[in-house]
């Protein structure tokens, strides 16, 4: 049978910036990535879906020995892209290329009476559904599952390890109460970490079938008393069961939960990157990106060191969000199934390396980012102290002050129109300190004149919460990361969360 001349290619000439610049960074992620999902990741998934097909029939007919076990699987293995890709030039029908040289190869090995097993009762969009979802399964436990599970853990490490380090607070980009960094950093644990165990869920409740045109099981009917019994246990032998129902197509709903649930934890990591790039501006210039010896920031002025990670995930993620249009457009299929959705679903593949290349530079940054305590407390005394407004108030409240919030809004008004702190204008007011004083007396707190000076002492329980988050995403994230990168069982994140 005629191969596909294959020449060498050089990467610079690839037309997708995943195929060359974002592949050069990525290399590790990618090369993982691409045993489930490039072409030919994918069509020895559907090479392995027909493999599976034929042993199925030999053991419904009791015909399974060590030796056609051995003839199918070699077979399999030799059935290259490029074989296949030659053959469709004939056929010009992707399946039956790969059917006739899957059968190709059965004959080759001795064994052309297993040929005729070859798709037997199948429809195309049986071997189609089946080995997309082998593939995309493979793609998420083994790859993004685990490179996710470890941006988390760096958001639990600065979670516990910054847990103490104070932060104002911000809100509409405005000075709030105080936090710390690391409260900040739980938020982001949090979000994330709750999104782990569905993702792990969905990818492993992807389904396959084997149910031929019309999912009425009329083909396998001519061979089974049982077809349904056949499909669950041909299903099974590759870790997938059935859906609730099929047409020619399986049910789209498994794949689009998974994809829409991916989508939530890219937006968080956008999310994050926005945060992290906002806090690196010179005016705040809080934490730093890690910044090479010979690392330039700018073409023309030298000083330049620029949060260009955190910028390159913000943008992966507008380039790639938009792509969840389209997988709720191929939910959609016409007359019981149409062919709508065999290109559009081809650039799945896109979508989850753009994720896991977010994901990979998401986790470089936190792995080198540098927090600089100095200028956290030095930004939070820029208010002079009108941070602490909101306990003066709660406090003449408590006091049975009615009015006690527009005491306080008076006053900052003044400290602000006077040029000087808060603390200084509040403690000016013999009256009002009075009260505060006898209050904090009560609650087992320094006097006015000591609490109004230290804003960074006033954070709820922002630390305490911080270290909780920390550790119990901590726990989460590592068991997941553990259990991940098989494609059948269930995760430890699964069962630590049952529990």
């Amino acid at each position: 049978m005629a191969v596909l001349d294959m020449e060498p290619r050089d990467i610079f000439d690839n037309l997708s910036p995943l195929d060359h610049r974002y592949w050069q960074a990525n290399k590790d992620v990618f090369d993982a990535l691409s045993r489930h999902l490039s072409e030919s990741g994918q069509l020895a998934c559907l090479a392995r879906v027909e493999g599976a097909l034929v042993l199925a029939h030999l053991e419904a007919r009791g015909l399974l020995d060590a030796s056609a076990r051995q003839a199918v699987e070699a077979a399999v293995a030799a059935t290259l892209p490029q074989a296949i890709y030659a053959e469709e030039e004939k056929t010009r029908h992707a399946i039956r290329a790969l059917v006739n040289v899957l059968q190709a190869r059965l004959a080759e090995a001795g064994r052309p009476d297993l040929g005729p097993y070859v798709h037997l009762g199948a429809t195309s969009a049986d071997i189609l559904d089946t080995g997309r979802a082998l593939s995309i399964r493979g793609a998420v436990l083994e790859v993004i599952l685990p490179l996710l599970c470890k941006v988390e853990l760096e958001l639990c490490r600065l979670a516990i390890e910054e847990a103490e380090t104070p932060q104002v607070g911000r809100t509409h980009g405005q000075h709030a109460v105080p936090i710390t960094f690391g409260f900040a950093m739980a938020e982001y644990a949090s979000r994330l970490g709750s999104c782990l165990p569905g993702l792990e869920a969905a990818a492993r409740g992807l389904v396959g079938k084997l149910s031929g045109a019309t999912g009425s099981y009329n083909a396998l009917s001519m061979s089974y008393a049982d077809p349904e019994g056949f499909e669950r246990a041909f299903l099974s032998s590759l870790g997938l069961a059935p859906g609730g129902h099929s047409t020619q197509i399986v049910e789209p709903e498994p794949l689009l939960r998974l994809l829409l649930g991916l989508n939530t934890a890219f937006g968080i990591l956008a999310n994050l990157s926005d945060d992290l790039r906002n806090l690196q501006r010179s005016e705040i210039a809080e934490v730093h990106e890690a910044f090479g010896a010979d690392q330039v920031g700018s073409s023309t002025m030298p000083q330049k060191r620029n949060p260009w990670n955190s910028e390159h995930v913000k943008s992966l993620w507008k380039a790639f969000a938009p792509r969840t249009m389209t997988f709720f457009m191929d939910q959609i299929s016409e007359h019981q199934r149409d062919l709508s959705n065999s290109a559009s679903e081809r650039f799945v593949a896109d979508y989850l390396a753009g994720l896991a290349a977010a994901a990979n530079r998401e986790l470089k940054v936190l792995r080198g980012l540098v927090v600089d305590r100095d200028r956290m407390l030095a930004n939070l005394a820029l208010s002079g102290g009108a941070v602490l407004a909101e306990p003066a108030y709660i406090l003449l409240a408590e006091a049975g002050v009615t009015d006690a919030h527009e005491v306080l809004r008076r006053l900052t008004l003044r400290a602000e129109a006077e040029g000087k702190a808060f603390q200084e204008v509040l403690l000016g007011e013999k009256e009002l300190v009075a009260i505060l004083d006898a209050r904090l007396a009560a609650l087992g707190l320094p006097a006015a004149a000591v609490f109004f000076s230290r804003p960074e002492a006033y954070r709820g329980r922002a630390a305490q919460r911080a270290r909780a988050i920390g550790e119990a995403c901590r726990a989460l994230a590592a068991a997941q990361l553990a259990g991940a990168g098989g494609e059948g069982g269930h995760g430890a994140a699964a069962k630590a969360s049952a529990t």
